[in-house]
């Protein structure tokens, strides 16, 4: 993950681009979310097993496998904007989810003048909110 850090924080230099990506990651996350959430998979009981729950739970198991702390904290804060997302309705998270995406490449068009990093290498679409948590906690 150290690597992957490393490589991403090279495209998000700008801080303006970095203010873009602390609302936009979330937003996209809550809603995606709300869009996956109202797939159901299967009855457990009396709860509806979404998609949004079974994507979530293998991120969540990428990030605390490849990132220990970190990845238990991201983890924690990925569960819960899934469980919020899921709340919304989908006019909501449809919303939420193109703007943050807008927003995102608003970022990288004006003020880092790059691509974004998940066009190379797909995986940092998953490393791009560890990376927002790392840096919340200074260590970036």
């Amino acid at each position: 993950m150290r690597a992957r850090l490393t490589d991403y924080a090279g495209s998000h230099r700008s801080s303006a681009n970095e203010a873009c990506h602390f609302v936009g990651i979330p937003v996209i996350i809550v809603g995606a979310a709300t869009l996956l959430g109202k797939l159901p998979i299967f009855a457990l009981a009396e709860h509806r097993v979404t998609l949004a729950e079974i994507v979530a739970l293998g991120i969540i198991a990428f990030y605390v496998a490849s990132a220990r702390w970190l990845g238990v904290v991201t983890g924690a804060i990925f569960a819960a904007l899934v469980l919020g997302g899921q709340a919304l309705p989908l006019v909501v998270g449809l919303g939420l989810f193109l703007g943050g995406w807008i927003l995102q490449f608003l970022g990288h068009a004006l003020f880092e003048k790059s691509s974004p990093a998940f066009l190379r290498n797909l995986l940092h679409l998953l490393v791009g909110p560890a990376w927002l948590v790392e840096r919340a906690f200074g260590r970036v």
